[in-house]
């Protein structure tokens, strides 16, 4: 019972990272120039099931956090401190639309384990009361 507990628990903790990381990437979408002097490059979060995979399904991990390396937008828009001789300004690779649906997802999976996390719950509850 409680390796469920904890299989939900690491999904939703996956989830909240995912959010995080999405939720940066909206925030950035239209950052042209960062600490590297390069446009902000979309981030997404890569997940590799915990333990291995002879063994029973034990959840999932973090396996890390890449760029995507698709080349930057590039937007005509000569009087943009950032723009270049010809006037284009690199913009980052973050599609809003894209960020929002994998919001969306990450949201409903999270919501799925919350939802699997208080069915065990109540079985838990209801196995202690028939012992009673």
């Amino acid at each position: 019972m409680f390796e469920s507990l904890d299989i939900s628990a690491s999904g939703m903790t996956a989830e909240r990272l995912r959010m995080d990381v999405i939720s940066a990437n909206i925030a950035n979408a239209d950052s042209t120039s960062g600490p590297n002097g390069q446009p902000y490059r979309r981030e997404e979060v890569v997940l590799q099931p915990a333990g291995s995979f002879d063994s029973v399904l034990r959840g999932v991990q973090v396996a890390g956090i890449v760029q995507d390396q698709s080349p930057p937008r590039r937007v005509y828009d000569p009087g943009h401190p950032d723009a270049d001789a010809q006037g284009y300004v690199s913009m980052p690779n973050v599609s809003p639309i894209t960020e929002m649906v994998d919001l969306i997802g990450a949201s409903r999976s999270y919501e799925a384990n919350v939802t699997a996390m208080n069915a065990t719950k109540q079985m838990v509850t209801r196995t202690l009361d028939i012992l009673r």
